[in-house]
């Protein structure tokens, strides 16, 4: 079991990401079981790039924080084209949406807003949702979407020129997995 033992647990990465102000030229690519879409590719493996000796355990927290919201961002490009229309709105949920930093990079990296329920674990919910529509509970589904509300909104911050060497970044990085 290799292990950085940076966190005890996954609450404790915002904070060591937020201890510096950027990812210090590191990147990291989760392709810890190969890469899925868009890329495809069942024989990439991990990667952390960029490391300098002044890379800290804060820039490695980021880059994974990043390397999570840039994997969501090949997939909502080649969605978005393949779709030929652009996303409005970003709607998140599960564990990973509590982290408000790495929302914030989700959204300037999309350049779209992201909205965070107040019910974070909506697999869950929905089951329940399901459940009490099914014994009459909610007459009907647009009774159900009233129960759902926006916890906090996420617009971007930085603008697509900020995000490019970002973005480049990360392609150079997929390309090396």
């Amino acid at each position: 079991d290799f292990c950085f033992k940076i966190i005890q647990k996954s609450s404790e990465i915002e904070t060591l990401a937020a201890s510096v102000p950027d990812n210090g030229g590191v990147t990291f690519v989760p392709a810890l079981v190969g890469l899925g879409a868009p890329h495809w590719n069942a024989e990439a493996r991990g990667l952390i790039t960029g490391l300098t000796r002044g890379t800290t355990s804060g820039h490695l927290a980021r880059a994974v924080l990043e390397g999570i919201a840039l994997s969501q961002y090949d997939i909502l490009e080649a969605m978005t084209k393949d779709l030929g229309r652009t996303l409005r709105v970003l709607k998140v949920d599960g564990g990973a949406a509590a982290n408000s930093l790495l929302m914030q990079f989700q959204s300037d990296v999309l350049q779209t807003p992201i909205s965070r329920p107040e019910v974070l674990e909506t697999t869950a919910c929905g089951a329940a949702f399901l459940a009490g529509l099914a014994i009459g509970y909610w007459k009907d589904l647009k009774e159900i979407q009233r129960n759902w509300r926006e916890e906090k909104r996420f617009s971007p911050k930085r603008s697509v020129k900020e995000m490019s060497p970002i973005i480049s970044q990360w392609k150079k990085a997929i390309q090396k997995t």
